[in-house]
């Protein structure tokens, strides 16, 4: 396998504590999960800076393998039923105007954790009424009972990624089927809540597959797209197949405009949460 090296414009971005510091004490001080530090996201400091959080919920071992993702893949521990309440009066404590909850996929649990969302949901509304919440949800296996039970808390945005194209899911997000993702996009949006998606490239898809990804999502319902590049976090996951350059992430921004979304965020160093806030 050919070692690609990193583009010029992937090494600018510096890695600083120096912006966030109320955010980053009370995470260090309570020893709180965030997708922020453990998938080493560029843009942290950015985010914390701005007052946006990923805290993650439902433990830290996932029942998938997806061949993109660093989390621990394994048998998760049973639920934390204090989680809920923590999880709010973490949001409290670190005064986030904006909040996003993401978990591992539990498809050991017969609702995949589906209640303890919702009861996550429910305390942090409780504990914070004046700050915006995104919540980014497995698929629950397509089953709108479950996606219901968070759709009935009301959050301001309910996202789920497609990651990839459809060509690609099968090697990529492995139990995960594209068209399931789908309905999961379209069955949020119907009940007239802000639809969300993210996707990575650099993983081997063409111009025209990611255009059709976003005629798919738009054909759900989905008005907020992310498109950011995939970076291998460890030897284990796949390889990288192509760094995108900057200039191509704008195009694909101009062109998710023009078909339709309201909101796009494209770029090298664009994640799921990325800009978060301006999306509510």
């Amino acid at each position: 396998m050919n070692f690609i090296r990193k583009p010029e414009w992937l090494r600018t971005k510096i890695y600083s504590e120096s912006s966030y510091s109320g955010v980053s004490a009370v995470i260090k001080e309570h020893g709180l999960h965030t997708i922020c530090s453990s998938g080493r996201c560029p843009n942290q400091s950015e985010c914390w800076s701005k007052g946006t959080a990923t805290l993650m919920i439902g433990g830290e071992i996932c029942t998938r393998s997806c061949k993109f993702c660093n989390t621990l893949s394994g048998r998760p521990l049973p639920l934390d039923p204090n989680e809920p309440a923590n999880v709010a009066k973490s949001i409290h404590l670190m005064q986030l105007k904006h909040a996003v909850v993401t978990s591992v996929d539990r498809d050991d649990l017969a609702d995949g954790g589906a209640q303890h969302w919702a009861q996550t949901i429910s305390e942090i509304k409780k504990q914070n009424p004046l700050t915006t919440l995104e919540v980014l949800i497995p698929d629950f296996e397509g089953k709108e009972e479950l996606i219901d039970l968070i759709i009935n808390e009301k959050p301001n945005i309910i996202s789920h990624n497609l990651e990839t194209v459809r060509r690609l899911t099968p090697q990529i997000r492995t139990k995960a089927k594209y068209d399931t993702s789908l309905k999961v996009l379209a069955h949020i949006a119907s009940r007239g809540i802000v639809a969300k998606t993210g996707i990575m490239l650099g993983l081997g898809e063409t111009d025209e597959e990611v255009l059709q990804l976003m005629d798919d999502a738009l054909i759900t319902g989905c008005s907020v797209l992310t498109i950011g590049q995939y970076m291998q976090p460890s030897r284990k996951n796949i390889a990288v197949t192509a760094y995108i350059h900057p200039d191509k992430f704008e195009e694909f921004r101009q062109i998710a405009l023009q078909k339709g979304f309201r909101q796009v965020e494209s770029g090298p160093f664009v994640r799921s949460s990325y800009h978060a806030e301006k999306h509510v």
